[in-house]
């Protein structure tokens, strides 16, 4: 949809008028006032109209995705966008350049001469075009547009649901398999006699049969109550039209149903309503609903609970199941494997209901691509039902599948469904949700990665005091409660750690994007001849293909790049293409390349924002990277760097900085890695909010360190004794770091790091490394006098701890994770009851003199993960094991003696219990 493309160019022109921006232009511009005062009233003009414009396609139809004059003139309408969005990078180059960098940058010899830089009067009259541009393309499509279709309109706008309704209506009673469980319980619900069972919630993702379950629900059960209405809300409604469709329903071939219903009022609906109601047991379903506003606000005070009524909410937004209590919220899944073959068997083989045997292979593939959607088996199986039942046939629907699904009239149904789901999407979420689709299927999504992603390229909105990352993770969770995405994996804390895209989801998600010209994704099936030719494009994602520069020059208007391939053998060629060709390039993550060399003209990227080199071969970074002046992410974590350029600290928006080098990927030594040096100017980075990791080598990073007041994820290293006090004074003043690593110079340094205690108030993980002084009193100080516990996870690694440790840290009553590497020297560790309630996973390491391990019935009862390495001095079960298994998930035993397995297999406190082990080499 192309309102994703013209909300960025506005946000985007927004922020070029702003008053900060505005006042250094007309300072910087001052002999030039009325060119500025021209360009500036340009620009505004632009972005009222594309404003207009934007809103006017949040209203179309998805129906209208199929008219070929509209999308040719959607198709201009982004042309003219993308050329409005490069003079705007333009301009604010232009004014940032003196300001950020200096005239006599330009003169060091060290540094090559910039690209040529487009003068003011090129940028005014290059958006003085586009305003005319854009007022003729406003006059084609009222000339043109519109009056297609003999004078009816050729776009549909979306003015009720029943629009909505027709559309999406595809599963019938007989599609339904597997779900006689989730029927019988809708019964149950709707006969439970407790008023508290009222509001009833069935939610999942388009196409899993929500609404027929309902409907065939809802047909059984409603002769048992006085009166029943079905409504279908979907996001388009009007409480209005709810209140006057409730009281047609309700009325339905009634003689004394009101005359008047089409004239009345807001207040005269709600009245007539809730006196119908008030004495009657009622059903009441309200299909498709998009927000929980249409309960808490449109209906409050009409539906009220009485005599046994009962209403039912169909959703594929989970957060609206939050308006009852869990157990009357109903979350349909998808099908399981048998139930998958056997509704497509049923659907593809009409008569025996059996697959022919020549046919299985295929024919399990073809479902095994529709991941239990009933929707998608359905369709396919209707589809293959009228085809030749030969392997020649079958083949060609399963290689061209991705084109069944988007140009089959037959599988409409799937289309409009999920298309339904993308168009009420907030627009910002359009965006994010696109992005997705351009990565390989059942690509593993990390929230962290995509959210950095994500603001880069300027999908973020600003949202009060939230921070972009924030608010970047609040969007994520509302695609997965939307079931857009799907959750993989949550951490320890419970914040989503991993999602990915339903694969029927990601191919049509991928035709929207060729559409949209959002973005172009190549893969080994791509030929060579299709992929050189030019296309439209801001964004390329290549992965399982040789990267070939030719393929990249191919794609017009590009703005970002993303590498998948690790192996390519051209990679070399790729910096140098770029930084020559492309020079709007905003995102650039080519993470495990065999790069070894960045190019001084990097610094001609001025538009960079995102810059990832992990795992690359390059030895050095060019001075000219502090031309990189709206750098947000620098990654260079595990490449060959050990030094940054004096100049970094001019990157002023620069908020994570990933740096370090890892000597050991398995963590268990005590300098398992080494962060960069940042010799001068630390404190003018103060957006940071990442720094891993921050080398010490004197005392004078430490007096600059208290400036990153907008830090939240710390690694330092190199910490010696002298260091600590200054160190702590530093870290105090960060009031919303939340992940802190410290890691001591070496093995017999000691931390004293009881300057901590109180920790920060917003600290959620910490992380030692070296021999601890006191740890009582750091570890077991839970929180500031009137103030919160936050901490969730505590590893000490080489603390070579003589008292045990788990008296003081059991006071931290929210830990999610606890892990030891050799922190404990003595011989015994006791869990007593009622300790670390809330605790997922504990790893227990390299601790050679510890023997016994006593867990104590009561604690520990939601542990999911427990893993004992090489503890060597262990010679018989942990006592108590038994406990925690009724919430175990995870058992491990790593390098572990022959003797000692032979204990564990012997132990019938084991018994039923799933663990894996290693031997000790």
């Amino acid at each position: 949809m192309a309102e994703t493309v013209l909300l960025l160019a506005i946000k985007k022109i927004g922020i070029a008028l702003a008053n900060e921006v505005t006042s250094k232009a007309i300072s910087q511009f001052a002999k030039h006032a009325v060119q500025l005062s021209e360009l500036q009233g340009s620009m505004g003009r632009i972005m009222r109209e594309l404003r207009v414009m934007h809103d006017f396609l949040c209203q179309m139809d998805i129906r209208s995705r199929n008219n070929q004059v509209y999308q040719g003139w959607l198709e201009e309408v982004r042309k003219m966008v993308y050329v409005m969005e490069d003079m705007v990078d333009e301009y604010m180059y232009l004014v940032g350049r003196e300001r950020d960098l200096g005239f006599r940058f330009f003169l060091k010899r060290s540094f090559r001469q910039p690209r040529s830089i487009l003068p003011l009067d090129r940028i005014a009259s290059m958006v003085k075009e586009t305003e005319k541009n854009l007022a003729h393309l406003s006059q084609t499509k009222e000339r043109w547009v519109l009056i297609t279709n003999n004078g009816n309109s050729s776009y549909n706008i979306v003015h009720g649901p029943q629009d909505l309704a027709s559309i999406s209506c595809s599963l019938s009673e007989e599609d339904l398999v597997g779900i006689e469980d989730n029927k019988q319980k809708l019964i149950d619900l709707l006969e439970d006699g407790d008023p508290a069972c009222f509001l009833i919630v069935v939610h999942g993702m388009g196409g899993l049969g929500k609404t027929s379950l309902a409907s065939a629900v809802y047909r059984k059960e409603r002769e048992k109550f006085d009166c029943y209405a079905w409504v279908s809300i979907s996001q388009t409604y009007t409480r209005e039209d709810i209140l006057r469709r409730l009281i047609v329903e309700i009325f339905r071939d009634k003689p004394n149903a009101p005359s008047n219903i089409a004239t009345m009022d807001k207040t005269a609906l709600q009245d007539t309503l809730k006196s119908s109601l008030e004495q009657k047991k009622y059903l009441i379903v309200l299909d498709d609903v998009w927000t929980p506003q249409v309960y808490n606000n449109d209906l409050f005070g009409v539906l009220v609970p009485n005599l046994r009524s009962k209403i039912v909410i169909t959703t594929r937004n989970a957060n609206v199941g939050h308006l009852t209590v869990p157990e009357r919220c109903l979350e349909l899944k998808r099908l399981s494997e048998r139930n998958s073959w056997e509704l497509f068997c049923r659907k593809a083989f009409l008569n025996q209901h059996e697959c022919p045997k020549e046919l299985k292979d295929l024919s399990e593939k073809i479902v095994f691509k529709c991941e239990g959607l009933p929707l998608a088996i359905v369709s396919l199986g209707r589809l293959l039902s009228v085809r030749g039942k030969t392997r020649v046939e079958w083949s060609r629907v399963l290689d061209q599948l991705s084109w069944e699904l988007i140009n089959n009239i037959e599988m409409g149904h799937v289309r409009n469904i999920l298309h339904l789901s993308y168009m009420y999407l907030p627009t910002s979420l359009k965006s994010c949700f696109l992005y997705c689709s351009l990565f390989p299927e059942d690509y593993l999504f990390k929230r962290k990665e995509f959210i950095r992603y994500w603001i880069a390229e300027g999908f973020v909105e600003n949202r009060g005091r939230s921070t972009p990352e924030e608010v970047a993770e609040g969007y994520i969770k509302e695609l997965v409660y939307m079931n857009m995405l799907q959750l993989v994996e949550r951490n320890t804390f419970d914040r989503i750690k991993s999602f990915r895209m339903h694969d029927i989801v990601r191919e049509l998600a991928v035709d929207l994007c060729r559409r949209e010209c959002f973005g172009t994704a190549y893969n080994d099936e791509d030929k060579q001849g299709e992929s050189t030719e030019k296309k439209d494009g801001r964004r390329m994602v290549i992965h399982g293909l040789t990267v070939d520069p030719a393929i990249i020059l191919s794609v017009c208007h590009l703005r970002s790049l993303i590498v998948l391939d690790k192996s390519t053998p051209s990679s070399s060629r790729i910096l140098p293409v770029i930084v020559e060709n492309i020079r709007y390039m905003s995102v650039l993550e080519l993470t495990g390349l065999p790069i070894d060399k960045v190019p001084d003209a990097i610094g001609d990227l001025f538009n960079l924002r995102h810059f990832g080199l992990r795992d690359s071969k390059v030895k050095y970074l060019p001075d000219s990277i502090e031309k990189l002046s709206n750098l947000l992410t620098l990654d260079i974590f595990d490449s060959e760097i050990q030094g940054l350029p004096s100049g970094i600290v001019k990157l002023k928006k620069l908020r994570h900085l990933f740096a370090q080098k890892l000597n050991d990927s398995n963590w268990r030594t005590l300098l398992s890695c080494n962060g960069v040096r940042i010799l001068k100017g630390l404190k003018e980075l103060t957006e940071l909010q990442t720094l891993q990791a921050l080398e010490l080598h004197d005392d004078g990073p430490l007096r600059h360190l208290k400036e990153l007041k907008q830090m939240r994820s710390l690694r330092i290293s190199g910490v010696t004794k002298s260091f600590c006090e200054g160190l702590c004074q530093s870290l105090h003043q960060m009031k919303f770091l939340s992940h802190l690593d410290i890691i001591a110079s070496g093995e017999d340094e000691v931390l004293e790091l009881n300057g901590l205690s109180p920790l920060p108030p917003n600290l959620e993980r910490l992380g030692l490394r070296g021999r601890l002084a006191q740890a009582d009193m750091l570890l077991g100080a839970a929180t500031t006098p009137g103030g919160q516990n936050n901490l969730c996870s505590v590893q000490l690694h080489w603390s070579q701890l003589e008292e045990d440790p788990l008296p003081s840290l059991s006071r931290w009553s929210l830990l999610t994770q606890l892990r030891f590497t050799r922190a404990y020297v003595g011989e015994k560790l006791v869990f007593q009851p009622g300790w670390f309630p809330h605790l997922k996973e504990l790893y227990l390491g390299d601790m050679p003199n510890l023997n016994l391990l006593d867990i104590h019935q009561g604690t520990m009862t939601s542990l999911q993960e427990l893993l004992l390495v090489n503890l060597s001095g262990m010679v018989q079960v942990p006592r108590g094991i038994e406990f925690v298994v009724p919430t175990l998930k995870s058992l491990f035993f790593w390098e572990i003696t022959r003797a000692f397995r032979a204990e564990l297999r012997n132990c019938p406190r084991l018994d039923g219990i799933r663990w894996r082990y290693n031997l000790k080499s």
